[in-house]
């Protein structure tokens, strides 16, 4: 099983605009071959304590694929690239950590 978090964050005010294009691309990954999850979370509001918070502008995809290859494909895939394009000038900044479990 391979985990993915990638951190998007848009920039300021445009994270609902790259969140609806990104919610119009997930049934095409949710049909890829060995996608398991990929779906975006945003802070959650109302916990008590003092958690740590990624903003209003930064959401998280949590991804799990069945393997290397079909996270490969997926990053290969000409729907993503569409994503990319039509998102590239939204986002500030992306950070994606791709993780094996422990």
């Amino acid at each position: 099983m391979i985990h993915v978090l990638a951190i998007l964050t848009a920039h300021p005010g445009k994270r609902e605009e790259v969140l609806r294009a990104f919610r119009a691309n997930m049934p095409a990954v949710h049909a890829e071959a060995g996608c398991v999850e990929y779906v975006p979370v945003i802070d959650a509001e109302g916990i008590g304590g003092a958690p740590a918070k990624f903003g209003p502008d930064t959401f998280v995809v949590v991804e799990k694929w069945d393997s290397a290859a079909a996270l490969a494909a997926h990053a290969a895939s000409p729907h993503m690239a569409a994503y990319g394009e039509k998102t590239r000038d939204l986002i500030a900044s992306r950070a994606v950590h791709v993780l094996s479990p422990a």
